[in-house]
């Protein structure tokens, strides 16, 4: 699970390290008593510890991962996901054992399919594997070297010209980086090279997604402003635009910017301090938010959140999580997933 290196309750920001072996037995007993599904189990089993809204019905989709961080459905129809612990999985529907696809990933949190080639955010780096018949034909590094410390490199989505686009967190809390490239959106060809900075001033910009040649991203914001300020953010990038990390913030009780923010573009919606929002995904006309929540305690986040980019309006999509992380959408059904990191289990919502 991660884990804030000193934080208080407040604290939102993701570290990838091992936590306590309470939490984790707290966790593994939760999971237990009200989730998991019998081994071997190929039915869809009901997930009653979420509360949706909007007549959905949520129900358990597959069991079994260590701490999933990202998910993307292959050209085989399968759903992949990257695992906190390094390894690339696929995951069927109803299944307690994911089949693991490669590993040896220093904490991937992002993955995208291009054709049969699979892009792998960890690290400092961007991997691509050529995947032929379920098998790893073919693995490189393209992208290596970027900076990271307090955050790292999040989630990676083709874009509609046909780069790839990358978040890259700041190496710190609130401070004026020595790299451009970190606290950043990257982008680059599919081969690694062109690498370019396209917008700046993000201290951890964690989900990506296209609706058209609109980028949106979510934005986690600084911890050192107390318990109830800042807002966490979800902007549209520009390119060249600067969103103001870290001399300007976002005022969750203002719903404003505040700081030394002459020339910052203002975020699509505000939203609630210290929550974590991370991946992001279009559902049925709605942006969908995982936050993954605080670490100590429940008041922020650790739910689903929709949000109305025109509008800037959000509400609870969806509650009782462990840790939300990982969104996608079934290409068939046009079913949600969502990923519990906390309990290792996927999420289907659908309509009823």
């Amino acid at each position: 699970m991660p884990r804030r290196r000193g934080a208080r309750s407040g604290g939102s920001e993701l570290h990838f390290e091992t936590r306590s072996k309470r939490r984790e037995l707290l966790a593994a007993a939760v999971a237990a008593a009200a989730l998991v599904a019998s081994p071997g189990a190929s039915a869809v089993r009901p997930a009653p510890a979420l509360k949706v809204c909007c007549g959905l019905t949520a129900e358990l989709y597959a069991t079994g991962l260590e701490r999933p961080t990202a998910l993307a459905f292959g050209p085989d129809g399968l759903l992949y996901a990257t695992q906190e612990t390094g390894e690339v999985v696929a995951v069927g529907r109803g299944s307690s054992k994911p089949r693991v696809l490669a590993r040896g990933f220093e904490t991937p949190l992002g993955l995208t399919w291009v054709g049969s080639n699979l892009f792998v955010s960890a690290q400092g780096y961007v991997s691509r594997l050529a995947v032929r018949g379920r098998q790893v034909v073919s693995r490189r590094k393209i992208v290596t070297r970027l900076p990271f410390d307090r955050h790292q490199q999040d989630t990676i989505v083709l874009g509609p010209d046909g780069r790839l686009y990358l978040g890259s967190g700041s190496t710190c809390d609130a401070c004026r980086e020595k790299d451009a490239r970190s606290g950043a959106i990257l982008s680059f060809r599919q081969d690694g090279s062109g690498l370019r900075i396209v917008a700046r001033g993000l201290r951890n910009p964690f989900g990506l997604v296209f609706d058209g040649e609109a980028l949106y991203v979510s934005d986690n914001a600084r911890d050192d402003l107390g318990e109830n300020e800042p807002a966490e953010t979800i902007v549209r990038i520009r390119p060249g635009a600067d969103y103001g990390w870290p001399r300007c913030w976002a005022s969750w009780r203002l719903r404003k910017l505040q700081g030394s923010c002459r020339g910052v573009t203002t975020p699509v919606a505000y939203l609630e301090p210290h929550s974590s929002a991370n991946t992001l995904a279009l559902w049925g006309g709605r942006l969908i938010v995982a936050e993954w929540g605080q670490y100590l305690s429940e008041r922020w986040g650790r739910k689903l959140v929709q949000v109305n980019v025109r509008t800037g309006r959000s509400s609870t999509f969806a509650d009782g999580f462990e840790h939300p992380l990982g969104l996608a959408v079934e290409p068939r059904t046009g079913a949600l997933l969502a990923g519990d990191h906390g309990r290792g289990v996927i999420y289907r919502l659908r309509k009823r």
